[in-house]
């Protein structure tokens, strides 16, 4: 069998269109969402008809750019693994912020070849803005090379991060953390949608990003796009776990050594 060799830019290009349509499709339904619509997945976890629709619909197309693909997909329309190319989906990446009409969700895509991200796209639905990369390429927002911050000092820098729905184990440590920060930083927001937030890293908004408690579908295609725009990616202790490990640092490669440092003394992080 000869191996598979995927024009990895008219994909993503592909994917960007996609991620568009089904933007489309999710704007569409905004104002439609009633309280019976709201199912509860788990602790503060919620799901509505809206993510189930844009995943069967990304679902379907993605099978069809690349038919022998499998998908690792939240809400689980289709959990195919096993072969040599994997699509990471979020079909609405800040579920909640939607819920409430909060302009801030975005769709996440990403292929993984093996275990290598090799394409991302995130587009925030409201502001219409694809944000994408491949193996080998700059990142862009809508078709225009877009860079990390040049920021080289904590205050200066404007930081996110996000709190997980069901795992309080961090919480005494977090909060300390948090205090440290608020005071030592520009400031620290909370988007509710981690796609976004390394999005924006990606191209300058944020300084940093960090969070834990985290799934594949929610980093995949940030982790590559912040990466692509000259900017760095970890877990909590510095290693290439942020995928698969439930927790992600990313920012841009000046304070990221200074940020690890600061993660020592005030995040305890379990082995």
């Amino acid at each position: 069998m000869q191996p598979v060799t995927l024009n990895l830019e008219t994909l993503c290009l592909q994917v960007c269109d996609l991620a568009r349509t089904t933007g489309g499709i999710i704007r569409r339904d905004i104002h439609k969402i009633k309280q019976q619509d709201i199912e509860l997945k788990g602790r503060h976890n919620y799901v509505t008809y809206v993510d189930k629709m844009s995943e069967a619909f990304l679902v379907k197309e993605l099978s069809l750019l690349l038919p022998d693909a499998g998908f690792i997909a939240e809400e689980g329309t289709r959990a195919r693994t096993g072969g040599r190319f994997q699509w990471v989906i979020d079909p609405l990446d800040g579920t909640t912020n939607f819920i409430h009409a909060l302009p801030i969700y975005s769709i996440s895509i990403a292929l993984m070849d093996q275990e290598e991200i090799v394409l991302g796209v995130v587009y925030e639905v409201n502001q219409k803005e694809c944000f994408a990369a491949w193996k080998g390429s700059p990142a862009f927002l809508n078709g225009q090379p877009i860079q990390c911050s040049c920021s080289t000092m904590l205050d200066d820098s404007l930081l996110a991060t996000g709190f997980p729905y069901s795992d309080p184990g961090y919480m005494e440590q977090n909060l300390r953390l948090l205090g440290y920060l608020l005071q030592n930083s520009r400031g620290l927001r909370r988007f509710g949608s981690a796609a976004v937030d390394l999005a924006y890293v990606a191209c300058g908004r944020f300084d940093a990003f960090y969070e834990y408690g985290l799934n594949p579908w929610d980093v995949a295609a940030g982790s590559l796009i912040v990466q692509q725009a000259g900017g760095k990616v970890s877990d909590f202790r510095g290693g290439r776990n942020f995928i698969h490990g439930k927790e992600i640092i990313a920012s841009n490669p000046h304070i990221h050594i200074h940020l690890m440092d600061i993660f020592r003394k005030y995040f305890i992080v379990k082995e």
